[in-house]
């Protein structure tokens, strides 16, 4: 749970909050995720997450098409000594991370977002926050 803000250096590196270490662990998985940002999962998600992959059709065109994608930009990261991980340029370029991001928590994973992308997003989801809430009970909430 919670929102983070740090930088992304020079060399793609940035801070793993530590108050999301422990849950996230030494090695995880982070790989494109939804509205712009990236999913980072510890490997025991990963691994629950791939096993739902796996069963999709691969008769269906947009099945297919989600896992390549999901697949092709996953990488698994490692902690430094410093609590950083190195974001490969592919994922910085998809969430256009260049310096300043937001890191949350989010159940399961974690998401990644350049700071003025989660502003935007923020700002809008607030707007419509009631509506969704409402929408909600669709899902047993």
């Amino acid at each position: 749970m919670g929102e983070y803000r740090h930088t992304i250096d020079a060399k793609g590196r940035m801070i793993v909050p530590s108050k999301l270490r422990e849950e996230l662990g030494e090695r995880f998985v982070v790989t494109r995720g939804l509205d712009g940002c990236l999913f980072g999962y510890p490997k025991s998600e990963w691994t629950n997450l791939e096993t739902k992959l796996n069963d999709m059709p691969l008769a269906k065109k947009d099945a297919r098409t989600f896992v390549r994608f999901f697949y092709s930009a996953a990488t698994e990261c490692e902690l430094d000594r410093q609590g950083r991980i190195n974001l490969p340029s592919t994922l910085r370029n998809y969430a256009a991370l260049t310096k300043e991001c937001v890191v949350i928590g989010v159940s399961n994973r974690i998401e990644i977002w350049d700071e003025a992308r989660w502003q935007e997003f923020s700002e809008q989801a607030a707007e419509s926050f009631d509506e969704i809430a409402e929408n909600m009970i669709d899902f047993g909430l």
